[in-house]
């Protein structure tokens, strides 16, 4: 199950413009400014985005003078990670069943290239 912490950290990644300021992040901390600067959307409209990800403890906001810079905190996204490692499994699990029920020759037909592509090498 769930805490309310976890439902906080999967509703601020739910969201695209979110997901790729968290990208942006990734790079290096960044002011406001520059984060706008990337969005086809309102200086308001990105801090209220950083403000949803900010309390959901994905980034960090720093003030220097009047500017604001926010870093990416990844220690929160370990939590997405160890969530989706469950369905990793899952998955893994299940395809090996079903490249056991399709028999020997299935791994083998799966390493080929697609239709129309030239093999490598």
């Amino acid at each position: 199950m769930r805490t309310a912490r976890q439902a906080e950290i999967f509703q601020a990644i739910a969201d695209p413009t979110r997901r790729a300021l968290l990208d942006l992040l990734l790079e290096s901390e960044r002011p406001v400014k520059s984060l706008v600067e990337r969005f086809h959307i309102s200086q308001p409209a990105i801090s209220q985005h950083l403000r949803v990800l900010r309390h959901a403890g994905l980034v960090s906001e720093r003030r220097a003078g009047r500017q604001r810079f926010y870093r990416l905190q990844g220690e929160a996204l370990a939590q997405v990670a160890d969530w989706l490692a469950h369905y990793e499994e899952f998955w893994r699990t299940k395809l090996a069943a079903l490249g056991q029920h399709l028999g020997p020759g299935a791994s083998e037909a799966g390493s080929q290239p697609a239709p129309g592509k030239k093999e490598e090498g």
